[in-house]
């Protein structure tokens, strides 16, 4: 009888992902057929369109393929989430498309850090030299969306809408007393003053050398928000930075007096200046085209045999193949090397969008990098954050380029393990025996604290992987070690001093991280290829199809304390020695 349960459900359960793969590979077939007008799978966009801009979601660095595109299933995210080096490219498509006219900003509240959101901004800016307008609106509006929408034309708010422009803070979360309560001892070993990483397990409060640092790249990113929003707004940056620094937009009706935006209205009244700027009849409807669809725009593609490999680096660092949300050695390494050694490729652009991760797989990366800059021009663009890690494989290039608000540095390392033998004797009633062979054999056992002969082991390993670092980093940048130490010891930099102490060659995005690539390889016609390839979704979606429910629930309870579930979930899972920044930056 339990053979034919065992059978039936079997059976059962293979009809359903059976039938559930089937369902998919048709809509794949039918989504094919209809995503285009034309007969090469492009769109035709008609007359007097308006391109719309939203921002109110995780812009990844570029388009994952993603299966639930097309439908809406509960607990699951939904919609094309249109990548960074989409969205650049559709708005500098749109500037020279005779049928598009103007872009719509949907300025609500925004995820979004400002490395990416200047990236967009800049595109912006240069969209408007074509003479084409930009109006942005929103119902609410917080300093993100309205860092960008500053750039609009005209700025609109809802009469009942808000606007918060109350500064900028970031909160470290503290887990010491957590970890005291429940018998669980975190052992962080590590080398650097600055090295924060692994602070929050081991304090309860923040150490002075990490306040300096916070207050360091902080006020460093505030003042920038400040500068670019006051020019764009033709306001004094003294006056601005009063407007925010004492909340002096309470109301819709403030932020109009003070000239933060240009008034409030409702969507249909919008809707009706647009028209007039489109020369439309009130009875006409207006041509919105959105990101995914203008993605199928054709523009000016270049068809020369000459490639510069554009390769994203984004997410933890780690050994083995990672995925298209994380960085796997493996894959990275052998990316890398197809570029170095195919003669079609004549540069490489690292775009790298990394908090940094494990030490030797940030080593593995570091060594292609290396032997490529050897053949062709290596360039590095850093996005939101390239740090630890991130600037371990960044170190090797030929230049490097950072937005002002992109965080970099940290180069610092650390080691972490567990101590819970209070939370497994006393609280669990465990106790593990052991029987050893070597005076070390069983370092790093949960069941116990280090002895002073095992840190000492552990802290002479942190110790050489950061004299390595700052090696790695002294002959990619020509500098002494001496100098790199001054600079390094784990803190964290805004891009814009860090190109101040020479972390940093130039500001800019990714777009002029291409062009020096193609100055320096002497190119005057050339395309770009993304790589990683990104993977299949239909083969990727029976592994994460759980991974993705599940994450969805959790979200869902966890509300904004999702973050720190991730940071102490990262952290339970390091393997081995770090270059990592441990917990997230987000600036609000």
């Amino acid at each position: 009888m339990k053979q034919f349960f065992k059978m039936l459900f079997a059976s059962l359960f293979g009809f359903l992902i059976g039938s559930f793969v089937l369902l998919f590979l048709i809509i794949g077939i039918v989504a094919g057929i209809t995503s285009g007008d034309g007969e090469d799978g492009t769109v035709n966009i008609k007359d007097n369109s308006v391109l719309r801009l939203n921002l109110n979601y995780v812009i990844p660095e570029r388009t994952l393929n993603n299966p639930f595109d097309f439908m809406s299933i509960p607990g699951l995210e939904k919609g094309k989430a249109m990548g960074l080096t989409e969205i650049i490219k559709n708005i500098r498509k749109a500037k020279d498309n005779a049928q598009v006219k103007g872009i719509y900003i949907g300025a609500e509240v925004s995820p979004n850090s400002y490395a990416t959101l200047a990236e967009i901004r800049n595109a912006l800016i240069d969209f408007k030299t074509s003479g084409k307008f930009i109006i942005a609106y929103a119902e609410i509006m917080d300093e993100h969306s309205y860092y960008v929408a500053s750039v609009a034309d005209k700025i609109y708010l809802n009469p009942t809408g808000e606007i918060l422009l109350n500064g900028f803070s970031q909160q470290v979360v503290y887990l010491k007393g957590m970890f005291d309560k429940i018998g669980v001892e975190p052992q962080l070993i590590r080398h650097g003053k600055y090295k924060s990483a692994g602070e929050p397990f081991i304090a309860s409060s923040m150490s002075a050398e990490n306040r300096s640092q916070i207050e360091a790249y902080l006020g460093s990113l505030y003042n920038q928000f400040i500068t670019d929003i006051a020019k764009s707004r033709k306001i004094d940056a003294v006056k601005m930075r009063s407007i925010v620094d004492e909340l002096q937009v309470q109301s819709s009706a403030d932020a109009v007096k003070l000239k933060v935006i240009d008034g409030v209205k409702y969507e249909d009244e919008i809707e009706k200046e647009l028209k007039a700027k489109l020369s439309l009849a009130d009875s006409e409807k207006i041509n919105y085209i959105n990101m995914a669809k203008f993605n199928l725009v054709s523009g000016n593609t270049s068809v020369s045999d000459n490639k510069i490999a554009v390769l994203y680096c984004v997410g933890d660092i780690n050994g083995g193949e990672g995925d298209d949300q994380s960085i796997g050695s493996d894959r990275m390494a052998e990316a890398i090397k197809k570029v170095r050694e195919d003669e079609s490729y004549k540069a490489l652009v690292l775009r790298i969008n990394s908090p940094g991760g494990s030490a030797l797989a940030s080593d593995i990366i570091w060594r292609e990098v290396s032997l490529c800059k050897a053949k062709k021009p290596v360039i590095v663009s850093m996005g939101d954050v390239a740090a630890s890690g991130g600037y371990y494989i960044a170190a090797p290039a030929d230049r490097i380029l950072a937005q002002p608000n992109t965080i970099t540095g940290s180069i610092g390392v650390f080691g972490m393990l567990i101590n819970a033998q209070d939370l497994l004797n006393n609280k669990l009633g465990v106790k593990i025996e052991s029987v050893k062979f070597g005076e070390f054999a069983d370092l790093g056992s949960p069941d116990r604290p280090l002895n002073e002969a095992e840190r000492l082991v552990v802290q002479r390993g942190v110790d050489r992987v950061y004299d390595n670092f700052i090696s790695r980093v002294a002959d990619g940048r020509k500098l002494s070690k001496e100098q790199v130490e001054e600079i390094a010891q784990g803190r964290v930099w805004s891009g814009i001093d860090a190109k101040k102490i020479g972390l940093v060659d130039e500001l800019g995005g990714l777009d002029k991280a291409i062009e020096i690539a193609a100055n320096k390889a002497k190119l005057s016609e050339y395309r770009c290829v993304n790589l990683p390839e990104l993977k299949d979704p239909f083969q990727e979606l029976l592994g994460s199809l759980g991974n993705q429910a599940s994450s969805a629930l959790l979200k869902r309870e966890l509300g904004a304390n999702y973050a720190h579930y991730q940071d102490f979930k990262k952290a339970m899972q390091h393997q081995g020695i770090q270059t990592r920044m441990e917990y997230q930056l987000k600036v609000e």
